[in-house]
């Protein structure tokens, strides 16, 4: 590990050698080792847990999510083993180069490399990015291939030789194509590039850009097939959303987006960010700042019109961050205050979820909620197995079943939601299980268990036992 980012701050130096640059290497490599820390004494969230089964079965889909974070978190179990810091360890490893690119991008695509460096602390200074790097979600691979793209955009419009436009396109293609395998949003950014292009009389008529389109439809091929194969069911799921419709709670949920995005992005880099956009929008006339303002504007103009019926969770636009802080580079305001209190807000949270101070109550405690108790209750758990004899541990929520597999070393774990009849594992009846529900009204006392932290439930659930004839073992 320490060689890794040794690696990665001598990339960072050897590609910023004026001041500025050499300190955002070092200001990088202490974030990188504070998130790496993060990384490995956080227990994995009930979601970490469920991709980190996800890639013990690598796929071309699955009925949540494209396959990439099972690959990433596959990756870094082989390389750091197979407990919180080897399933998130790619997370905070990607951000040094991926800052690199972003600086380039910014070169090509802005006229100075100073837009660049800006960003690059902008975007680290993010709850969004600074926090949601040091966790393993389809949004950290989204995140990096979404700068991956930039980089190539930025060459690709910049250069002069026909044959290298061509093959800086096919790698824009082949960039969004990962985005895609990681999240599905990743396609709003490849319309908005199309509409950038198609909008703009310059590049409307080359050929170039088409040079994309083959690649990315090669890149997403697997999860076509798999999702061909298991009748669109992934697309359907995602698509579906749009079917739960309550304009009556509009002014709610579209409160919900800007306040989850002013928290995310911390509200002083929010209204720089704005402010980029503003001076993006004013320099439309070069393509740089045209396509920036399409791929900033077109997919957060489809969240809004998905918030007017129904909620957009607030990590939702992680998409559209490296570009939001490419425009929030170009603008005039002096960005330190706004980084330094990113930073400062990162340092708050971090120090609440690792010291879990100031004490709040469980409902109130997102950290809490999702990473407390889960050693004990495990523990508990299998204890109830191994003492009524059970063959097995049945299990509705996919994330206690993920959560549960982690700890169970000998009984078998049973799926019982739907969603992993996709896994492509086989199906398996047990006649004596452990059989782990929600919490009904009727639930007698000493069907009770519950999950805890200092003292305080979190929550509780139905544990009986029975057979078993529809499940699925999780690998």
């Amino acid at each position: 590990m320490e060689l890794c980012c040794i690696v990665y701050v001598g990339l960072a130096v050897t590609v910023w050698r004026s001041g500025e640059g050499l300190a955002l290497a070092f200001g990088l490599l202490i974030l990188t080792a504070a998130r790496l820390w993060l990384a490995a004494v956080l227990p994995l969230t009930p979601d970490e847990a469920y991709y980190a089964v996800w890639s013990h079965h690598v796929q071309g889909g699955y009925l949540d999510h494209p396959f990439m974070v099972a690959v990433w978190i596959r990756i870094g179990t082989w390389l750091c083993g197979d407990n919180p810091l080897g399933v998130r360890v790619l997370g905070p490893l990607s951000v040094v180069p991926g800052s690199v690119l972003l600086v380039q991008a910014a070169r090509r695509l802005c006229g100075d490399i100073t837009y660049g460096l800006r960003a690059v602390w902008l975007l680290n200074a993010t709850l969004m990015i600074g926090l949601g790097c040091a966790t393993m979600t389809p949004d950290t691979p989204l995140v990096f291939f979404v700068t991956l793209a930039l980089y190539a955009l930025s060459y690709a419009v910049t250069v002069k030789d026909r044959v290298a436009q061509g093959l800086w396109w096919c790698a824009v293609g082949g960039a969004l194509g990962l985005g895609f395998d990681s999240k599905y949003t990743a396609v709003l950014l490849a319309v908005s590039i199309a509409g950038a292009v198609l909008s703009n009389k310059h590049w409307r008529w080359k050929f170039a850009p088409w040079c994309a389109v083959p690649v990315f439809l090669g890149c997403i091929a697997p999860v076509l097939l798999w999702n061909a194969a298991h009748h669109w069911a992934s697309f359907l799921k995602q698509g579906g959303r749009t079917s739960d419709w309550h304009p009556a709670r509009a002014f709610q949920f579209l409160g919900e987006l800007l306040g989850g995005q002013i928290g995310l992005a911390t509200p002083l880099i929010f209204v720089v960010f704005v402010l980029g956009l503003r001076v993006a929008y004013r320099r439309r006339a070069e393509f740089g700042p045209w396509v920036l303002c399409w791929m900033a504007l077109l997919p957060l103009g489809v969240f809004v019109q998905h918030a007017i019926g129904d909620r957009v969770q607030a990590n939702w636009p992680a998409v559209l961050y490296p570009v939001w802080a490419l425009a929030g580079g170009l603008s005039a305001w002096r960005i330190r205050g706004a980084v330094i209190s990113g930073v400062v807000i990162f340092g708050v949270v971090v120090t609440h979820a690792v010291t879990h101070w100031p004490a709040l109550p469980p409902t109130k405690d997102p950290v809490t909620r999702q990473t407390g108790g889960w050693a004990a209750f495990n523990a508990t758990v299998i204890a109830r197995a191994q003492a009524v004899n059970a063959d097995a541990i049945a299990v509705d929520d996919y994330g206690v079943a993920s959560e549960v597999k982690r700890s169970s070393m000998t009984l078998p774990v049973i799926g019982l939601d739907p969603r992993w009849h996709f896994l492509g594992r086989p199906l398996e009846s047990f006649h004596k299980a452990l059989i782990i529900n929600d919490l009904h009204p009727s639930s007698l006392p000493e069907e009770k268990v519950c999950r805890q932290w200092q003292g305080r439930e979190i929550r509780c659930y139905q544990v009986t036992v029975g057979p078993v004839r529809d499940g699925v073992s999780l690998p």
